[in-house]
């Protein structure tokens, strides 16, 4: 019921925001004095972008500086599954670049979140990423997404990587929330002796062990168990999507939640458009529209995926209690032997918090010393951990001395 209210509100105002569209004069607006005009046209402008959409942004990396000269990136599918693609940022007339493959949450937003780390990547490094797939436009027939398939799909796309790049060892960086899926992909692949199996690992403001140090995000986690996230907040997804029928944790509920948590602050963004165009400063107003085109992007995630790790990650904590299963075989992290690992925690991180992400390294007990190394940033949050000026900076060239220390 709820996914069909929201569709149906979703279908009543489509005619307002395609009129506030047309009546934008976003283009116009600035090559006249009349005052009206100027303010029907900002509120225009900012009607027709207080709506969510369902398809995931473009990355718009076009070119790339290397070795201090711009060079051209064109995206491509390596690999692909009805629920993600193996996204490749080939550089052209750029080889020998190490292969990374950049983990990307699948979360209520899309990959595309990530697209700042991605560039700062591409500086030196061949650039894949798990690109996933909008829940409400797979097909029933496709089965079910649970933390199992997000496992067994890390393992078949860095298989995927470490083929296309011509047999080169991969490296994975992964962020947020497939920290814990990466984690046990590698630990697998280590066990089967997986000719793949990753060359580094790199772990970023992760869930590894939500035990330690937890979050608000953490305890909200435990105040109900699982069988009331699936009651309250799981959907079907509605007519005329692809994906009919199909059981989802809705993006637009997580979005719902995030914003309520700094309304007055998303509400005073808006006015700032609004302001910003009234007076003539664009550039101001595409900075937040830009923000905004991102942020108001959602993405359903598959309910077996996000019940399971609601139930494994933050309740009962399988991974660091060693009772982790993938396909029936207990996830054993003490099988990496070959792979180098480094963390990444954020010191002001309060989606997770410090302590988390580095319990990984007690986990990979058979790492070698020398192939450790766990980093704190300094004066950053959750997300500065992977995007701003510390992350290129300050975060990036220790990612990327890893890396390169570990080929020798």
């Amino acid at each position: 019921m709820l996914y069909n209210a929201y569709q149906l509100q979703s279908d009543l105002l489509s005619p307002m925001r395609l009129l506030a569209q047309g009546t934008s004069a976003a283009t116009w607006w600035h090559n006249t004095e009349r005052t009206l005009i100027r303010s029907l046209s900002a509120v225009s402008d900012v009607l027709a972008r207080m709506r969510l959409t369902h398809t995931r942004p473009a990355y718009g990396i076009d070119q790339v500086e290397v070795a201090g000269r711009m060079v051209p990136v064109v995206e491509e599918q390596a690999f692909r599954t009805p629920f993600g693609t193996l996204l490749h940022f080939r550089k052209e007339g750029v080889a020998d670049q190490p292969p990374v493959l950049l983990a990307a949450p699948l979360s209520g937003h899309f990959a595309t979140l990530l697209r700042e780390t991605v560039r700062t990547l591409l500086q030196d490094h061949d650039v894949y990423i798990t690109d996933w797939h909008n829940a409400r436009d797979v097909a029933l027939r496709h089965g079910a997404f649970g933390l199992d398939d997000y496992v067994g799909h890390m393992i078949g796309f860095i298989d995927a990587v470490h083929q296309d790049s011509g047999g080169q060892p991969v490296h994975v960086v992964a962020v947020c929330q497939p920290c814990v899926a990466a984690l046990a992909a590698c630990a697998v692949m280590a066990e089967d002796g997986h000719e793949a199996q990753p060359r580094t690992l790199t772990l970023m403001a992760g869930p590894v062990d939500c035990r330690v140090n937890p979050t608000e995000v953490n305890r909200l986690a435990v105040e109900k168990p699982v069988e009331w996230f699936e009651r309250h907040l799981i959907s079907h997804v509605p007519l005329p999507h692809a994906g009919f029928m199909r059981r989802v944790y809705p993006g637009f509920v997580q979005l719902t939640a995030f914003m309520s948590m700094n309304l007055e602050r998303h509400v005073k963004s808006f006015e700032d458009i609004y302001h910003h165009l009234f007076n003539g400063e664009v550039e101001k107003a595409d900075a937040i529209r830009t923000f905004y085109e991102e942020y108001l992007a959602v993405n359903d995630l598959p309910a077996e995926f996000y019940l399971e790790t609601v139930n494994k990650v933050f309740q009962t904590y399988d991974l660091p209690r060693g009772v982790l299963t993938y396909r029936g075989r207990t996830v054993d992290p003490a099988a990496i032997r070959r792979t180098w690992l480094f963390t990444v925690e954020g010191e002001r991180d309060d989606i997770c918090s410090v302590g988390q992400t580095v319990a990984a390294h007690d986990l990979c007990a058979s790492v070698r010393p020398y192939m450790k190394n766990h980093h704190i940033q300094t004066g950053v949050g959750h997300y500065g951990v992977f995007s701003g000026r510390k992350w290129s900076q300050q975060i990036y060239p220790r990612v990327r001395e890893t890396i390169h220390a570990s080929l020798g």
